[in-house]
């Protein structure tokens, strides 16, 4: 179901315009989106270059699995674009937050950026809130007195899971992706490509 904003009502078809014309200029910054010289058109040059190729090769894998669309620079973009026209960015956000957290070594940054992580995402009436369960948000607290590279995966893959069963699907259904990934069907000339007319997850 399509939520609102209470002063001012955004229907589904111009979430789909905003994730579009976001996602549009996201391509028009990379440098395969600079060749098109359009911001909001889901188009590059005819003249196959190898980065397009890549890029085209790249967008195809996202509907192959949810991990892939995350191991691509490019994929959490487009998708962080998607859920922003969704209003629930905070999930993926978290997400990333987390995998930053774990690459630290001090013990004394470890500590602090796990309050900071936890104040912003978990804690009652955080800015940025994920939905999760009390006592994951329990469980999430009492690991913060021994701050370790591990205190927030209980937290990360119930955001996970949610994101994975509920807006990814979504996102591979949504005309913006759909345009995008014909475009790049379209480019990637291999004869083992998919079709983009039905993703892969429903």
């Amino acid at each position: 179901m399509c939520r609102t904003l209470s002063a001012f009502p955004i229907t589904c078809l111009e979430r789909a315009k905003e994730f579009k014309t976001r996602l549009g200029i996201f391509l028009h910054k990379s440098d395969l989106g600079s060749e098109t010289g359009n911001a909001g058109k889901f188009e590059w040059n005819n003249k196959h270059s190898k980065e397009s190729r890549s890029f085209s090769e790249d967008v195809l894998k996202w509907r192959e699995s949810f991990d892939l669309l995350l191991s691509s620079k490019n994929g959490v973009a487009a998708f962080h674009a998607f859920l922003k026209t969704e209003f629930s960015e905070e999930n993926l956000e978290f997400w990333l937050a987390c995998e930053e957290f774990k690459k630290i070594r001090s013990a004394a940054k470890l500590a602090s950026r796990a309050h900071r992580i936890f104040e912003e995402f978990i804690c009652s009436e955080a800015p940025k809130e994920v939905n999760i369960d009390h006592e994951t948000r329990e469980l999430t607290r009492m690991n913060l007195q021994t701050a370790t590279a591990t205190c927030f995966d209980v937290a990360q893959g119930k955001t996970h899971t949610l994101m994975e069963k509920d807006s990814y699907p979504r996102f591979l259904k949504s005309p913006a992706y759909q345009d995008l990934a014909a475009q790049a069907s379209a480019t990637n000339v291999s004869p083992s490509s998919c079709s983009p007319a039905e993703p892969l997850h429903t």
